[in-house]
């Protein structure tokens, strides 16, 4: 059974940097056609895509965050991280990490974390 779990900060400060990291158990973040992805729910708002690293290591943002988000993965922990910049109280969510899987032509969301809640304040 594929499993994942999110973990980082609850609470970070205006400006600072939030890195999140999401553990995957079940699956390697290697295998094939699978794109390992963040995606947040801000309060009273919808899902909001993030990015992806795919099985291959390539990354992928939404343009309007790409500015500030990396991906980066640590293969030999079946890991995968979500580095956000200079954040502010609009980067206030729920973050979650969810795996992606190439179903052609459709791209299917087939397992998620339980999420984890972000707070920007000082």
């Amino acid at each position: 059974q594929v499993q994942l779990q999110e973990s980082g900060p609850g609470l970070v400060k205006p400006s600072q940097a939030l890195s999140l990291t999401c553990t995957v158990s079940g699956a390697s973040i290697e295998t094939n056609y699978h794109y390992w992805s963040w995606i947040r729910q801000p309060p009273g708002k919808g899902l909001e895509w993030i990015g992806y690293i795919d099985y291959s290591g390539d990354t992928y943002y939404s343009p309007s965050l790409k500015i500030r988000t990396s991906i980066s993965r640590d293969t030999s922990k079946n890991q995968f991280t979500l580095h956000l910049t200079s954040v502010t109280p609009e980067d206030t969510a729920e973050y979650y990490c969810a795996r992606v899987r190439l179903d052609s032509p459709n791209f299917v969301y087939d397992y998620w974390g339980q999420g984890t809640q972000v707070t920007v304040s000082s």
